[in-house]
């Protein structure tokens, strides 16, 4: 298209431009056993399928039964952004089952440049408050692998030892697939592969970890006052981090 044709084109509302949101198509939903284990969510006693044709199956009834919830809870239309848990399980079906070496590395880059590595040089109250958070946990990461990262201050790199990434590899190396894309998740929320493992080895709760990992903005914020968009943008990453973790908890549930 031209410039004069973008010019002249009608000015049309993103929201009209988005597709719409498929109907509910169901009545009932209930939580069934699945072929070979498991447990998968029934519509109308038809089991729930992913993009890919995959039967959506999870492994504990705690989770099933969160998941059916959310699609009991869809009302005339079907919307994915109120179903976090579905689409959570969804990911680890079609995109991580396999490709869990792919996603393992992913989580072990970030780890790499952990944003509890990377200090402030100034302002002293803002290096001090990173310290008093980020130490104890740097610590008990170095504890839990047996290595030492290396910190860098400002926006100068460092690169860590490739013998303290392959023990983050070792850390991560034991979580199956569902798990792996909850700790996915979490990582690239918070920007550090080690408030990640904090959450799923219980050294912080997610709602700890999302503070942590905000201790800059919310220095910028105190100083500088509110930004509605990104306020609204942190609170939606927000609950997805929460969802995470639960989805993490669920996957272990009795």
């Amino acid at each position: 298209m031209s410039e004069e044709e973008k010019r002249a084109a009608p000015n049309i509302p993103k929201d009209q431009l988005t597709p719409p949101l498929p109907k509910r198509f169901y009545t009932d939903v209930t939580v069934g056993d699945a072929p070979g284990g498991g447990f998968q969510i029934l519509l109308d006693g038809r089991a729930v399928r992913t993009p890919k044709k995959q039967l959506l199956i999870v492994p504990t009834r705690a989770l099933a039964e969160a998941i059916a919830a959310e699609w009991a809870a869809q009302d005339a239309h079907i919307d994915p952004s109120k179903m976090p848990l579905s689409k959570l399980a969804i990911t680890s079906i079609d995109g991580v089952t396999g490709s869990m070496r792919e996603v393992a590395s992913d989580i072990v880059r970030y780890a790499g440049s952990d944003l509890l590595c990377y200090r402030a040089e100034a302002p002293a109250t803002l290096a001090e408050q990173q310290a008093r958070t980020w130490d104890p946990l740097l610590s008990w990461i170095e504890a839990q692998s047996g290595a030492r990262f290396l910190l860098a201050e400002g926006v100068m790199p460092v690169t860590q030892n490739r013998f303290a990434l392959e023990r983050i590899e070792d850390l991560v190396a034991p979580y199956d697939a569902m798990q792996l894309a909850a700790l996915h998740v979490m990582t690239t929320l918070t920007g550090s592969a080690f408030l990640a493992l904090a959450v799923a080895k219980d050294r912080l709760s997610a709602e700890e970890a999302w503070d942590a990992a905000h201790i800059d903005e919310d220095w910028q914020i105190a100083r500088w006052g509110v930004d509605v968009e990104a306020t609204e943008r942190r609170e939606r990453r927000r609950r997805e981090m929460l969802s995470a973790d639960r989805f993490f908890r669920l996957l272990a549930a009795a």
